[in-house]
């Protein structure tokens, strides 16, 4: 008989299939929205409605090891939430036929893409195990090395999630189980016990490179610190300590040795005899002559920041959060939304006034919302990456009552309000040395802009065979196309971009010159030179620029004479 050793892991039906999805590519792109948009030439945030899954892998060339924040409020799999259906075998016109419904602008959101998972489900957690793997999978890789993520969940799925990121970000990388009390009171009509809070899982892409995590201070705490030197702000504390195991006789100015107390019990001090010497000489010491004898202090120095707790009980409710989204929209659009304070809190101890944080189940959007209020705060130029599939709100909702067929509109109005009212509230946000951003540039998942000409030899004839040489959909955009190129280029999202006329055909400059681009019909000689000229990190041309074989032959010639060796990319 053949020996097996068993080996420990965490396994279910259908895991191999969510792991090969997870590598597979995507044929999507994302298009610019931008009547959808707020600020979108200036602003660096960015709003992507569509399936995450997607999203993330269009990203990955962009964003690859730049995220040092990610926060995710998935589905929890309570029976009564979805999960996406990875399976886009289907056609666009087969989703078209099962759409669930059309939205004022015409455009069709289709049930296929998410469906319920009812605990009747045979396979109820696995569904969900499968769906959550592959976009942790794409999170982890995203993901900067000093980067973490806080997944929210609850007891339907927690212990199932730990072992999934045990799996992707290692055990040796958890960082902790925040425990969150989400909300107070009530639970009378529970059947066995009121659950009050849920949990936020914590994971490091590298915990090792993570560094020290602290918490800021309030304002009362830090007023003791009242006094400033060149290493910062401090007090000054006694040196004696009840507790404390260092046992030394310490010399006044005056000769008098202190090192018993009048009860004759030796006196014990914070530090050790030869850091007590060093802070003589550095002047972190002082002798105060009182009353009741003398008095040894020493510098007691603001510390960075407090360790955050694992006990949540100060950060808002379920209740909170929904409280500031009524006083937003004066209607109860969006179900249980986090409280602001939650997250921010969270970005408050594991970003940089410059990261980048990503939420791929943006919901009603409170990660924006809370960049932008903590960027109010200390003058900060975090960025966000909101990605929210367009899912239906319920048809009898407050939310589609107001007029919001989809949660991601809820989301980007959201946005729309908080940023305003910030900016209504701190008049000092725009400033010559500062600018809060309250903007977004909004894009859609949707099919590749390169359209599908394959024929079978019977198929073709004369009047399709000239429709072939376009290989760009015919609803397709300059700036679909622009967009496309950065995120296949690998270029962030929200870099700035602008326009030149030459010769009466436009080309596209984004970024510090990294794409020159010109996607207009049959241009002519001084707009490939200008092109050329620019010397750009990728030029880029339509098929359709050139009109027949010997005109790009001869440009693309004219192109390499001015490029200096650059050469052209053509789509």
């Amino acid at each position: 008989m053949k020996n097996e050793i068993d080996s420990y892991g965490f396994t279910w039906p259908g895991k191999i299939e969510s792991l090969i999805e997870a590598g597979r590519p995507t044929d999507k792109t994302l298009r610019p929205v931008l009547e959808d948009s707020v600020n979108f030439d200036s602003t660096e945030n960015i709003y992507i409605e569509g399936d995450n899954l997607d999203a993330m892998k269009i990203l990955l060339k962009s964003y690859m090891r730049r995220v040092k924040m990610i926060y995710i409020d998935p589905p929890y799999n309570t029976g009564n939430d979805f999960v996406f259906r990875d399976d886009f075998s289907q056609s666009e016109e087969e989703s078209q036929r099962s759409l669930g419904f059309e939205d004022d602008s015409g455009r069709n959101y289709s049930s296929e893409i998410y469906r319920d998972n009812k605990k009747s489900n045979p396979r109820f957690h696995s569904e969900w195990c499968s769906m959550i793997y592959p976009r942790l999978k794409l999170a982890h890789m995203l993901l900067s090395d000093d980067g973490v993520i806080f997944i929210s969940i609850d007891d339907n799925e927690q212990a199932k999630l730990r072992m999934i990121c045990d799996e992707i970000f290692g055990e040796n990388n958890f960082v902790a189980v925040f425990i969150w009390q989400n909300k107070k009171g009530g639970g009378n009509d529970s059947k066995y016990i009121a659950i009050e809070h849920e949990y936020i899982v914590a994971y490091a892409k590298n915990l090792s490179a993570l560094g020290e995590l602290y918490e800021g201070y309030s304002e009362n705490y830090t007023q003791r610190y009242n006094e400033e030197d060149d290493e910062g702000r401090y007090y000054w504390d006694t040196f004696k300590r009840k507790a404390g195991k260092q046992y030394y006789p310490i010399t006044c100015p005056d000769g008098t040795i202190l090192q018993n107390d009048k009860h004759g019990n030796p006196i014990s001090w914070l530090r050790s005899r030869e850091r007590f010497e060093s802070d003589v000489k550095k002047g972190d010491i002082r002798f105060i002559e009182t009353k009741d004898g003398w008095s040894v202090q020493f510098k007691q120095r603001m510390p960075q920041g407090k360790t955050p707790r694992s006990m949540i009980t100060d950060k808002g409710t379920t209740s909170t959060g929904s409280a500031l989204l009524y006083k937003l929209f004066n209607k109860n659009v969006f179900p249980h939304p986090k409280p602001l304070e939650l997250i921010a809190s969270l970005m408050k101890f594991a970003t940089t006034p410059d990261s980048i944080i990503l939420d791929f189940f943006a919901g009603s959007s409170t990660t924006a919302h809370a960049v932008m209020s903590l960027n109010a705060q200390d003058s900060g130029k975090r960025k966000f990456i909101m990605i929210q599939i367009a899912e239906p709100c319920p048809e009898k909702s407050e939310a589609r009552k107001a007029g919001y067929a989809t949660i991601s509109q809820i989301g980007r109005e959201r946005i729309r309000r908080a940023g305003e009212n910030l900016m209504c509230d701190n008049q000092q946000l725009t400033t010559n040395n500062y600018t809060l951003d309250i903007g977004f540039r909004a894009f859609r998942v949707e099919s590749s802009n390169y359209r599908d000409i394959f024929m079978y030899p019977d198929e073709i004839s004369q009047e399709n065979i000239s429709d072939m040489a376009e290989n760009i959909k015919h609803d397709r955009s300059d700036m679909d196309l622009l967009f496309m190129c950065a995120a296949n280029f690998g270029l962030p999202l929200s870099l700035p971009y602008h326009t030149e006329i030459v010769d009466g055909f436009t080309v596209h400059i984004y970024g510090e010159n990294d794409i020159a681009a010109c996607f207009s019909e049959n241009i002519s000689e001084e707009a490939v030179k200008f092109v050329a000229k620019l010397k750009a990190g990728h030029s880029v041309f339509r098929e359709s620029c050139f009109d027949g074989v010997c005109s790009r032959i001869n440009l693309e010639q004219i192109f390499d004479a001015y490029s200096d060796g650059k050469k052209m990319t053509i789509l």
